[in-house]
């Protein structure tokens, strides 16, 4: 861990946004590779908590490793003080008032990124994080199970649900189905049901 960052308690709504790519310019600035196309959870909040790569855990030798207490030792989250957070072509930079230079913030490099759920901004009407959408039923319109939403991607102009649903047939592995998440196929999102309703059939 960096001398000056403080261990932290990780909040018990932390959601995984992004990790730590590299450092950018040399005043401390690094850049930040944002687990969804929009990043906007990682702008909401100034209280970033950083764990380890997952490579990083188990003794491995990187700079991640600064964040572990010590070999075979589970790492602790650190609490690292977000300045500002911006778009930068296609990508995200930030700098904390903790980190003064280049060599600092590729210490950092590889780190995990955790934000608290609370502090994502109130999302707008028929908008969803993707964090809300993982897990959730999805059923046809004649309530036919289509699958659990294991992944979200993106294709550029629109996001798509990536379906996981398991086989009937003993041995055979999981079914997967991809459905655009857009208006022409989604009638409703009902999170406090954990449900989603599409118009979709088996045989797409």
């Amino acid at each position: 861990m960096l001398p000056h960052l403080e261990f932290a308690d990780m909040p018990a709504d932390a959601i995984e946004v992004g990790r730590i790519a590299d450092a950018w310019g040399i005043k401390g600035w690094f850049k930040v590779l944002p687990h969804s196309a929009s990043p906007e959870a990682l702008f909401s909040s100034k209280r970033w908590y950083l764990l380890p790569s997952d490579k990083a855990v188990g003794g491995a030798k990187s700079p991640s490793a600064k964040f572990a207490a010590g070999s075979g030792v589970a790492p602790r989250p650190v609490l690292l003080k977000i300045k500002e957070a911006k778009d930068h072509a296609d990508t995200v930079v930030a700098s904390s008032l903790e980190i003064v230079d280049r060599n600092q913030a590729e210490a950092l490099k590889g780190a995990r990124i955790f934000v608290p759920r609370s502090s994502f901004p109130t999302a707008g009407a028929d908008e969803y994080y993707w964090v809300d959408l993982l897990g959730l039923e999805v059923f046809n319109r004649e309530g036919v199970a289509l699958g659990q939403v294991k992944d979200l991607m993106s294709t550029g102009p629109q996001t798509v649900l990536v379906l996981s649903q398991v086989s009937d047939e003993a041995g055979k592995p999981a079914i997967e189905r991809m459905i655009p998440f857009v208006s022409a196929f989604v009638d409703n999102v009902d999170l406090p049901s954990r449900k989603i309703t599409v118009d979709w059939q088996l045989d797409y």
